[in-house]
């Protein structure tokens, strides 16, 4: 009986390092209500803000220049994406809100043509049209998830969250911002007591801004589940562009176009 049971039983799919192959369950990404504005504001804010030091410095001007200039561009630019992000924030939810009461009337005034519609877009999507109205038929004796599945199914908008709050969304992108654009700026605050040389201050702030780099970049990969070395290698390669061509810019205005302080 036990060998019968035996031949019978089902087979498992090979183990693979230890896991279950294929089976094995994605990982999910990092949740949080402002991670994502927190993480690209950042990663915004060090490539603005070392781009600009390197421009700078390319144009062999002070110390003090760099503080005074990098905290002013710092605080309009982190002003600026705060209110961005406000006024996207709010017009998408004002969109979501707009759109769902023009669905609504649809599907209050235009029942039938708006059935059609849907079950039509199911049958695109792969469904037959037997299934197809029996999911329609089962969704109309509820209203709102109707409307809710029609603005997902055909204009690809979730309805409108009225718990998010745009202000706080344009607040955290604000800080973040401040928070870690001050990355490349530290390091000139830092090496006072040690050192005049702009030169090395200007490698400091290098080594800093690769870094927060780094760090943001294994961030960006937690939230959106990738690969961390290769996330953060991307990020650091866009910070080398940004900041490799400010430097060169600043460097043939200095040099070549003949600017001098």
């Amino acid at each position: 009986m036990a060998d019968s049971d035996q031949n019978n039983a089902p087979l498992l799919p090979p183990l693979i390092n230890g896991e279950m192959g294929k089976n094995e369950r994605p990982k999910e990404p990092w949740k949080g209500e402002f991670v994502k504005s927190i993480v690209y504001a950042g990663l915004d804010a060090i490539v603005t803000s070392f781009s600009l030091i390197s421009s700078i410095s390319a144009g062999h001007l002070s110390s003090v220049d760099v503080l005074v200039l990098g905290f002013a561009n710092l605080v309009a630019d982190g002003i600026s994406m705060g209110f961005g992000d406000f006024v996207s924030s709010s017009t998408e939810r004002d969109v979501a809100a707009k759109e769902r009461l023009v669905t609504e009337w649809d599907v209050e005034n235009h029942r039938r043509i708006q059935h059609q519609e849907l079950v039509q877009r199911y049958q695109e999507l792969g469904m037959n049209a037997s299934d197809a109205a029996t999911v329609v038929g089962v969704f109309a004796k509820y209203p709102d998830i109707l409307v809710d599945e029609k603005l997902a199914a055909e204009k690809g908008m979730l309805p409108p969250d009225q718990t998010e709050k745009p202000w706080k969304n344009g607040l955290v992108t604000f800080a973040a911002f401040l928070v870690f654009g001050c990355a490349p700026i530290l390091a000139f605050i830092i090496l006072i007591p040690f050192t005049n040389s702009d030169k090395i201050k200007f490698i400091g702030a290098c080594v800093l801004s690769a870094l927060a780099l780094a760090l943001l970049g294994i961030a960006k990969a937690k939230v959106a589940g990738q690969n961390y070395a290769i996330s953060a290698s991307i990020t650091l390669f866009n910070g080398a562009i940004a900041g490799t061509a400010a430097y060169a810019i600043g460097w043939t205005l200095r040099n070549v176009a003949g600017l001098e302080e």
